[in-house]
Parts: C-alpha cells; sequence; structure tokens
C-alpha cells in the first residue's frame, strides 16, 4: 500500500504558485485578489475561512474576507456580491456554504460573474465542464485529479467507482474522469448491492460524508482509493467516509484522512484564483 501524501504535493504545488504570484507581480504589476463572503458562526466554515486566508497569505495572494451576521438578508449579499463583480481588485470570488436557510444558495451562486467563479459552481462553469471545454473546475475534483497525476496513476481505460453525486464533488469528479476516458459509475443512496459495484473499481473517489460506510472488505485488491469525507468521531478524531485500516489492507494507493484530499482542495483554490487573474489580463 503506498499513501497519497496531500500535505506534500500541496506544499509542492504551492511553492510553484508562489513563484506564479511572483511572476505576475513583476511581469504585470498585478497581485491576485480573492474575495470570500462567510454569513453566520458556522464553526467548520469558520475554519474553513482561515485556512484560505492563511493559504492566500502564504503564496501572496490578497484576500478580502467579509463575515457577515447569519441574519444577513439575500439583498445585501447580492449587493456585495454585485460590488466585488465591479472590482477590479478582486479576481476570484467564493461564497462559503452552507448559507443561512433564508438565503436563495442557487441565486446567489447564479449572481457570482463566471469570469471570477473559482468555485466553478455557477451554471455557465458547470455547463463548460459538462461540455469538456472548463474554464474554473471545482476545487475539491480538481485536486482529486492533481493527486493522481503527481502519483503517475493512470486514468484512462481504467473501472471508476464515484460514490455521492453532489454537485460539489460527485458530479465534477466523475466528468473529470470520463473526460480521461475512465469507463465511470456514480453511486449513490439508491444504488443497490453497493459492496458489488465498489469491488469492481480500480479507482474509487468517496464523497458521501458518513464515517467509515465503506468497509475494507468491499475493496478491489489493488485499486486506489481517494477518501473526500472528513467526519469527526465522538473523541474529536477525525476520520474518512472508508474503514482506512482494512482498506489500506488491499488498496495499492489510498488517501489518508486527514492529511490527503484536503490540503489539495485550498491549493486548487488559490490556482483558479491566479488563473482567474490572468483571464481577466487578457
Amino acid at each position: 500500500m503506498n499513501l497519497i501524501d496531500g500535505r506534500a504535493v500541496a506544499s509542492r504545488l504551492r511553492a510553484r504558485l508562489k513563484e506564479e504570484v511572483k511572476g505576475l507581480q513583476a511581469e504585470k504589476g498585478i497581485t491576485p485578489g480573492l474575495g470570500v463572503i462567510l454569513v453566520g458562526e458556522d464553526p467548520a466554515s469558520k475554519v474553513y475561512v482561515g485556512m484560505k486566508e492563511k493559504a492566500c497569505k502564504e503564496i501572496g495572494i490578497r484576500s478580502y474576507v467579509y463575515r457577515l451576521p447569519q441574519d444577513t438578508s439575500e439583498e445585501e449579499i447580492l449587493r456585495l456580491i454585485d460590488y466585488l463583480n465591479k472590482n477590479p481588485e478582486v479576481n476570484g470570488i467564493l461564497v462559503q456554504l452552507p448559507l443561512p436557510g433564508h438565503v436563495s444558495t442557487e441565486k446567489v451562486l447564479e449572481s457570482l460573474s463566471p469570469d471570477k467563479d473559482v468555485d466553478g459552481f455557477h451554471p455557465y462553469n458547470v455547463g463548460r465542464l459538462v461540455a469538456g471545454n472548463p474554464s474554473f473546475i471545482p476545487c475539491t475534483p480538481l485536486g482529486i485529479i492533481k493527486l493522481l497525476d503527481e502519483y503517475g496513476i493512470p486514468i484512462e481505460g481504467k473501472e471508476a467507482v464515484v460514490v455521492g453525486r453532489s454537485n460539489i464533488v460527485g458530479k465534477p469528479i466523475s466528468l473529470l474522469l470520463l473526460q480521461r476516458n475512465a469507463t465511470v459509475t456514480i453511486c449513490h443512496s439508491r444504488t443497490r448491492d453497493l459492496p458489488a459495484v465498489i469491488h469492481r473499481a480500480q479507482i474509487l473517489v468517496v464523497a458521501v460524508g458518513r464515517a467509515r460506510m465503506v468497509k475494507g472488505e468491499w475493496i478491489r485488491e489493488g485499486a486506489v482509493v481517494i477518501d473526500v469525507g472528513v467526519n469527526r468521531l465522538e473523541d474529536g478524531s477525525l476520520c474518512g467516509d472508508v474503514d482506512f485500516r482494512e482498506a489500506s489492507k488491499r488498496a495499492s494507493f489510498i488517501t489518508p484522512v486527514p492529511g490527503g484530499v484536503g490540503p489539495m482542495t485550498i491549493t486548487m483554490l488559490l490556482h483558479n484564483t491566479i488563473q482567474a487573474a490572468r483571464l481577466q489580463m487578457g
């Protein structure tokens, strides 16, 4: 079994991104800027936003963080997005999800300028991904593909199984694997005989948010296992959606939780922000 070390890969990629930022500053006098909107007091969201701020600082991207109260109206949020859409110093905009119940996530995401939608959730960018000509790819799926590439794991011709059909991970990673010529099966809560489907996978991506749901004996011998889930147990420790201890006995490559996919997600956000700055420069 080989451990896929997301922290090490992310560190290498961030070093390259830092040089890219220096190059933009030297050649064009431009420092990429990321606007982040956080509404409410969700503890996980606050941690993620703090990590994004720190990562931006680390590589030289300006970050503009707007922390809004839980009861902020939808209209106020849309006004802020309109301001950021028009602000030339802000190249990328990220709205931290989930939003409070009184705010329409769909309406908020659709109000973003597609050219600044560094999360890749605007319908325009989703459509481009489906068509095979993406502008901005959602950060976690892009991070997964980068991990596979960095470890020299071939995708073409492989049987890939994705467990979870969310718009954030499941659907986009399925499209990316398909574009790289894998044969892709998407599983969900209504899939019959899930263990049998998972056992076919040469590349398995699991993103359901249920602690250790995928058992070790379900894993095909020699499979590559990408565990996207992050679940907090009663003792405060973190675990993934896959039973790591048992699965690692059968997998050829596997991501740990924490330290696997997570560090790549924020790194790809930085990558997309730099890409946005380049595109806006023409």
